[in-house]
């Protein structure tokens, strides 16, 4: 509606009876309620007020005029109340887009806690290691691992990752032990997302750095699985710490070349905007800062 700035500065005028107190109320000159309201009279092609010395009175189209705008301008103003107070409160819907590797018990643990933290936010979770559109798919945070190649979307980083390179006892038994990078061309390799069987393995020791051309006849592109057909002695796996930490502390595996890791993954909390976040993002992203896991390390 074209009038409406000019609606609300006659429906103070007539709840004040008064041009000056309207003026007053809406924060705006004399001049400006003098020259709305007579605009809008201009428009409707009716004289809405008569106007005296002392007050201003409503004539008989004003007062038709005022009962007809009062209610749905009021409605309006509730609407807008309702609004901005929903802006205050965490709460709504929260869609969330991680990888798979979060769908293990901590984030699991992580996310119950905030939710209970939070009993007027719903969660709808993604989990999938496709990098989904956070606009086209309506996510309001995304949590990403390695270097970020999208820069129309926010970033906060949350940490780093490692991954050591492992083997299953069983594997290993009768082989010799690598003792270079290098070595590993000899052994069976477990993939993640790998190209004709083959992927190369980024490995760093303090400022030395090499890369390794493996190969192996498994690969998959869920680290999960990885893992598990590294668990299961299907060859050496380089694998995140989260997958593999357990299983090194009661001997299910092996690690190899100790003193050679990954070079560090950074861990990012992607949404799509810094304007206007409503408070169930900010206070995700919030108890996400503080979050202490075994997923990534600050830094």
């Amino acid at each position: 509606m074209q009038h409406l700035d000019k609606i609300l500065v006659f429906i103070k005028v007539a709840e004040f009876e008064s041009i000056s107190k309207a003026a007053r109320a809406l924060d705006i000159p004399i001049s400006t309620v003098s020259r709305k309201l007579s605009g809008l009279e201009s428009n409707l092609g009716v004289s809405l007020v008569r106007r005296t010395t002392r007050r201003v009175i409503l004539t008989s189209q004003g007062r038709d005029y005022f009962n007809q705008c009062i209610e749905p301008l009021t409605k309006l103003q509730e609407a807008e109340q309702v609004l901005t107070q929903t802006q205050k409160k965490p709460e709504g819907t929260l869609a969330i887009s991680v990888p798979m590797i979060l769908s293990q018990s901590p984030f699991m643990d992580f996310l119950s806690r905030f939710s209970k933290e939070h009993p007027r936010i719903r969660i709808d979770l993604y989990i999938t290691n496709t990098y989904l559109n956070l606009v086209a798919e309506n996510i309001d945070v995304a949590i990403r691992f390695g270097h970020l190649k999208d820069s129309s979307v926010v970033a906060a980083k949350l940490g780093k990752i490692v991954r050591y390179v492992v083997a299953t006892a069983d594997y290993l038994e009768g082989r010799r032990l690598p003792t270079e990078p290098e070595e590993l061309k000899a052994y069976d390799c477990v993939m993640f997302n790998a190209r004709n069987y083959e992927a190369d393995w980024d490995l760093v020791c303090g400022r030395k750095k090499v890369r390794v051309r493996v190969s192996g006849i498994m690969s998959s592109r869920d680290c999960q699985s990885v893992a598990g057909f590294v668990l299961r002695g299907h060859g050496v796996g380089l694998l995140e710490t989260a997958y593999c930490d357990k299983a090194l502390a009661c001997g299910d595996l092996v690690r190899l070349l100790p003193r050679w890791t990954s070079a560090e993954i950074p861990a990012f909390a992607v949404y799509p905007t810094r304007k206007f976040l409503p408070p169930r993002v900010t206070s995700f992203l919030k108890a996400l800062a503080t979050w202490k896991n075994p997923l990534w390390v600050p830094g």
